[in-house]
């Protein structure tokens, strides 16, 4: 198989080697290794989720609708977080980015019901896509453990 199609099946967190804390989770798709990137990396407690598009296992989309784009994506991304001992409501952040604004509401509602309760700071944006068939990616910063304890009730700000 050519490198640039390269798909080894890696998964799970990988610690980088003389980076402490620092770990890496690949999906081996032919992306990640075209660009060079990671589906997600952890430093310490932050967690930073790549764009992440509602793919297959096969590499192939799972739908041609925003909504079950949208819906694998958040399932690739639950996944992610697991690995790094992570999860949704760890997250503070998320993009979600469009082909067609004409999709923003199938996505608002999609969004609301994973994050409705965790209620992270979000953007939408419209772009365009590598391959024309994804219509939505969704990328997310989380933080986890730290002061959670200490947050003084209703103020938000840490107490003593």
């Amino acid at each position: 198989m050519p490198e640039e199609e390269r798909n080894d099946g890696r998964r799970g967190a990988q610690p980088v080697e003389g980076r402490p804390g620092r770990f890496l989770v690949s999906t081996g798709t032919k992306y990640e290794f075209q660009f060079g990137y990671s589906r997600a990396v952890r430093h310490g407690n932050v967690v930073r989720l790549s764009g992440t598009a509602g793919l297959g296992e096969d590499g192939l989309v799972v739908s041609d609708d925003v909504s079950g784009q949208l819906r694998r994506a958040l399932e690739i991304m639950r996944e992610t977080f697991a690995e790094l001992g992570a999860d949704l409501r760890d997250v503070i952040m998320t993009r979600i980015y469009l082909a067609d604004m004409k999709d923003a509401d199938t996505a608002a509602v999609v969004h609301g019901e994973a994050f409705r309760d965790i209620r992270p700071a979000t953007t939408i944006v419209k772009t365009e896509f590598v391959d024309r068939r994804i219509l939505v990616e969704i990328e997310a910063e989380a933080v986890y453990g730290g002061a959670d304890e200490k947050i003084t009730s209703g103020t938000g700000r840490q107490g003593g």
